[in-house]
């Protein structure tokens, strides 16, 4: 009950609504307490994003004793009153192992789950999957991900003639290789044309986003990706179920 009360900040609840929280709480948090590893997937719920939720979703269910799980699924909280989501998000948030945060866009409830998550007491716990995520800086183009995300903005940009596109695309290509980063041209153009197909254009963040994700990219728990392919791969870097968590092991100490 501390953390609901931080929640609605200090209101006083009424007897009806202790009652719901607390059997919200008995119904979804023993799952969180068990001695399998829970795993609170943050995202859009709108179509297509649902889709990759339901993807990190299905990639982290493969592995024995792992509980992945997305908040829309869960029983709800019936409160006419009270801002239900800050309550069921601060009770999941507390208890879960590890927060698993993907992002394609920077508008929507996702973008206020991005706020909670990148200061304490969530911080340690989250990692963060943002697509088409690279830092602004030249020098960062030292990863396959990081070239063909810069391949792909220079695909979709319409100020360029075709030729211009295939000069910068040649160029970056030929930089990667160089150093030593095994990519064609041909991986730039799959990667566009499959974007293309599914008419998703790159993802754009503001300056905010941006220093939010380089936070959790200087902490080694930033994954970006282009691609749901790529994502379900990247999804393989998360903790996996067999360790606790070290915040669990710092908190007990």
């Amino acid at each position: 009950m501390t953390q609901v009360h931080e929640a609605v900040g200090g209101l006083e609840l009424e007897p009806s609504e202790k009652r719901e929280i607390w059997r919200f709480a008995q119904h979804e948090l023993p799952y969180l307490w068990s001695q399998r590893t829970s795993y609170f997937i943050l995202g859009s719920y709108r179509d297509p994003y649902i889709r990759r939720l339901r993807a990190v979703q299905n990639e982290l269910a493969k592995q024995l004793g792992a509980y992945p799980f997305v908040m829309g699924d869960l029983m709800e909280l019936p409160t006419d009153r009270l801002n239900a989501f800050d309550i069921m998000f601060a009770l999941l948030a507390t208890y879960t192992d590890y927060i698993v945060g993907v992002f394609e866009k920077e508008s929507g409830g996702e973008a206020s789950e991005l706020g909670e998550i990148d200061d304490p007491p969530y911080f340690d716990k989250s990692y963060v999957f943002p697509r088409d995520y690279t830092w602004f800086t030249d020098t960062n183009l030292d990863s396959k991900h990081h070239v063909i995300q810069a391949a792909i903005e220079v695909a979709f940009t319409d100020d360029l003639t075709d030729d211009e596109k295939q000069k910068q695309i040649n160029s970056l290509v030929d930089r990667a290789q160089d150093n030593d980063i095994d990519l064609t041209t041909q991986d730039v153009w799959d990667t566009f044309n499959e974007r293309e197909d599914n008419e998703s254009e790159p993802a754009t963040y503001s300056w905010v986003h941006l220093n939010k994700f380089r936070k959790f990219e200087l902490h080694d728990r930033c994954f970006p990706w282009s691609t749901e392919q790529e994502l379900r791969t990247v999804v393989a870097k998360l903790p996996s179920p067999t360790p606790r968590p070290e915040w669990e092991e710092r908190e007990e100490e």
